[in-house]
């Protein structure tokens, strides 16, 4: 199960080269997460309105390897937007992708960019 982590590593603005054009800033909930597919990975991507920011990351967790993280719950750690994992609440900051619990490896994160009301997710590849 551990190999389903070698599809997902963590994507700098300054790397990315292609931006996917993931769907329409309607289809997110406020405060909430939709889990979008891009190739092999399925990365979880949040509208967190309260923080005013979009935030993507890896959707699987490490903890059950499960494909859960955007179905998780969405809040604040001492400033640090984050997401806990819905099934046993393992949370991961969204600006870097660390566990916050400090009993797991980090998630992989992604770029966001909102442009002409669409969601866009950056990679590099």
């Amino acid at each position: 199960m551990e190999s389903i982590f070698m599809n997902y590593k963590t994507t700098n603005i300054s790397d990315v080269n292609v931006w996917f054009k993931a769907t329409s800033v309607d289809e997110f909930p406020d405060d909430g997460g939709v889990c979008v597919k891009y190739k092999n990975k399925q990365i979880a991507v949040f509208n967190f309105q309260r923080k005013g920011g979009w935030y993507a990351c890896q959707n699987v967790c490490p903890h059950k390897f499960e494909m859960v993280l955007s179905r998780g719950i969405v809040g604040d750690h001492n400033g640090i937007p984050k997401v806990a994992c819905p099934m046993h609440k393992k949370t991961f900051s969204l600006e870097t992708g660390e566990n916050l619990n400090g009993d797991l490896d980090a998630i992989a994160i992604y770029p966001v960019k909102i442009e002409n009301n669409f969601v866009y997710i950056g990679f590099s590849e």
